[in-house]
């Protein structure tokens, strides 16, 4: 059987790389095969990528250039990692995807949500995640994070507080429009809340998942 392709969205500092861990964690522990990825990233190729489009200054790349750096890095990751884990029936969990680039490039950048939308379909035609994960978290509240967590700060989080405002926003609209696919959890909570607000997803999503899946301890 096909495996189950999740995706993590939200801004910066939100915590979805620990929260991705914790439930590739749980459905293992649930005898599900499941892989970790990234965007951009996943891949030889994609990460080489993600060096370009993370690095240097605010406005290193014009908002197209980077949707279409986006791109190539991911149809990389899908043609090479994704597609091919979930046709052996692996479940791939992947901290972020296409949603981000509606989010960033489509409403930040600017470039509208229909030149995002025809860039995806020439790329990746119909391919889309079964269960898409929003962290909604205050901006304010995600940069703390960002200025703690202690990583190098890439152009995204040098973004001013309205770019991040926009993306909240951007987010908000992308789930509101793909109710049946994105759900949303409230990222300012503990790491255990906010880790059984996503196993109830995953179990809504998933009913025969019910009493498999466990609550880790973060």
């Amino acid at each position: 059987m096909r495996g189950q392709f999740i995706t993590f969205e939200g801004g910066e500092g939100a915590g979805k790389t620990t929260q991705a861990e914790l439930l590739a964690k749980s459905l293992n522990n649930a005898g599900i095969e499941t892989l970790l990825t990234r965007e951009p990233g996943g891949t030889f190729g994609a990460e080489a990528i993600r060096d370009l489009v993370l690095s240097g200054t605010s406005d290193r790349w014009s908002g197209l250039t980077e949707l279409l750096l986006m791109y190539a890095a991911r149809l990389d990751h899908v043609e090479k990692l994704i597609r091919p884990a979930l046709e052996r029936g692996v479940w791939v969990i992947s901290d972020r995807f296409a949603d981000s680039s509606m989010a960033y490039q489509g409403y930040a950048r600017r470039l509208g949500k229909e030149q995002v939308e025809d860039v995806h379909k020439a790329v990746l035609k119909d391919f889309a995640p079964d269960l898409t994960i929003l962290f909604d978290l205050d901006p304010i509240m995600a940069m703390k994070r960002v200025e703690t967590r202690g990583d190098e700060i890439s152009r995204f989080d040098a973004e001013s507080m309205d770019f991040h405002n926009t993306l909240r926003k951007a987010f908000a609209n992308i789930a509101a429009d793909n109710p049946e696919r994105i759900v949303t959890v409230d990222a300012d909570k503990p790491i255990e809340a906010v880790n059984t607000q996503i196993l109830a997803a995953i179990i809504q999503k998933y009913p025969d998942l019910s009493g498999r899946l466990a609550v880790n301890d973060s």
